[in-house]
């Protein structure tokens, strides 16, 4: 809840329009923003003991003394950026082996960012300075701090003339918290791993930058993706969104759907509509993957089968009732479900092919949505309430999943090259 104090009267109208009566005190306005849905989960024991055995424990507390020392709302945005940035790039150096584990936690795990991050935007969001802030100044910096510790601001390409191939990826937070709180989200850790990377291609090599987004849906009717991924889609060769999806197998979706299926997101909130997008008059039902799906489903890139997803699920035109259609959508429908579903993992597949299609890339751009495995406890550690963090089946399926998805990437980049 937004809290706002204001005097009243003559003398209220002079402060909320910047004077102050003689011997009047000016304080601060109290506009703090109570703890999101999202972040009190924070509190809970499996969060504590996830940032114990990684070491980012100390994130949140750093972050909170060095934002106690600004003086001023500039002086607060340079600590945001830099303190996010830090986060992101220390979640990355983790996963990829370089510098201090800070614990037993596997380097792979993609969770310590994720609760390290909420502990920094709950202190941003109830945090008290010296000085006046406004809410419009205070969800500015929230902002900022969810696009650099996201690596949303931190994607770098070396030029043309180095000779290397550009590809770029995202991955997702993890989600369904409230059934398992546990929950890690394997293109997430696939998101950590690859950022920053180079693959060898067909061609030479190629540059792999990523980005993770939140599972909410406010922030994508916001336009997280499309502010992301806008200024690099017409940069890059290859691109794929990447999102948790089905029980032992990958799936490449060849379809997406402008529709949102209303399942809670991570603050718990519901959404049934059409996918809000600027420009709606000019809005498909569909769009399409323009990933070589083929080659990507014949090659042998590691143990979990790979399939071409077609099934969705539309209202055919002039009719009422949706129904499943196992070879994609018909002429004319309204889409109710994509390859992927009708949640974020369809979602941001939609906005990323819509844009490269606004951008007018479809002919000339690769790029669509995978699907991984969902990331699955050991035998006998299936109980949220009774199991541990981690397990060694659990971290071999997560690895398992990220080195299958730099090969599909690998076999993708190739086959476009080839086409």
């Amino acid at each position: 809840m937004n809290v706002i104090r204001v005097r009243t009267g003559v003398l209220g109208l002079a402060l909320l329009a910047g004077f102050s009566a003689p011997g009047t005190s000016t304080a601060a306005a109290d506009t703090t923003l109570s703890p999101t849905v999202e972040e009190q989960r924070l509190d809970r024991a499996v969060p504590q003991e996830i940032l114990e055995h990684s070491g980012f424990d100390s994130v949140a507390p750093e972050f909170t003394q060095a934002l106690e020392g600004a003086h001023s709302y500039a002086q607060a945005r340079r600590i945001v950026v830099r303190e996010g940035t830090a986060l992101w790039q220390r979640a990355v150096d983790r996963a990829q082996g370089r510098g201090p584990a800070g614990g037993d936690l596997s380097r792979d795990d993609d969770r310590p960012l994720y609760w390290a991050r909420l502990g920094m935007t709950r202190e941003v969001r109830t945090w008290a300075p010296e000085f006046d802030i406004s809410i419009a100044q205070r969800t500015a910096l929230l902002s900022e701090l969810e696009q650099t510790s996201r690596g949303q601001s931190s994607i770098r390409y070396p030029a043309r003339d180095k000779g290397l191939k550009r590809i770029l990826v995202t991955g997702f937070d993890p989600f369904t918290l409230d059934a398992d709180i546990r929950i890690s989200n394997p293109s997430g850790a696939t998101a950590l791993a690859l950022d920053g990377t180079v693959i060898q291609t067909a061609d030479g090599p190629a540059r792999i930058e990523t980005a993770m987004f939140p599972v909410r849906w406010a922030d994508f009717a916001e336009g997280t993706v499309e502010r992301t991924l806008r200024p690099y889609l017409p940069k890059v060769d290859l691109f794929t969104t990447v999102s948790q999806g089905r029980v032992g197998r990958f799936d490449v979706e060849r379809t997406n759907g402008a529709w949102r299926g209303g399942y809670p997101d991570n603050d718990t909130v519901s959404r049934t509509e059409t996918v809000p997008v600027t420009d709606p008059a000019s809005q498909p039902q569909w769009t399409s993957t323009t990933l070589p799906y083929k080659a990507i489903v014949a090659a042998n890139t590691g143990r979990f089968p790979v399939y071409d997803h077609t099934e969705v699920t539309e209202i055919p035109a002039g009719g009422t009732t949706p129904v499943v259609q196992p070879d994609g959508p018909t002429a004319g429908s309204t889409a109710r479900a994509g390859g992927g579903g009708n949640y974020l993992s369809n979602e941001i597949a939609y906005r990323a092919t819509l844009l490269r299609d606004r951008l007018g890339l479809h002919d000339s751009l690769p790029g669509g949505h995978i699907h991984t495995p969902v990331l699955q406890f050991g035998t006998g550690n299936t109980d949220p309430a009774t199991g541990t963090i981690t397990d060694p089946q659990f971290i071999q399926n997560r690895v398992d999943i990220i080195a299958q998805v730099r090969a599909m990437v690998t076999t993708a980049m190739d086959a476009s090259l080839v086409d």
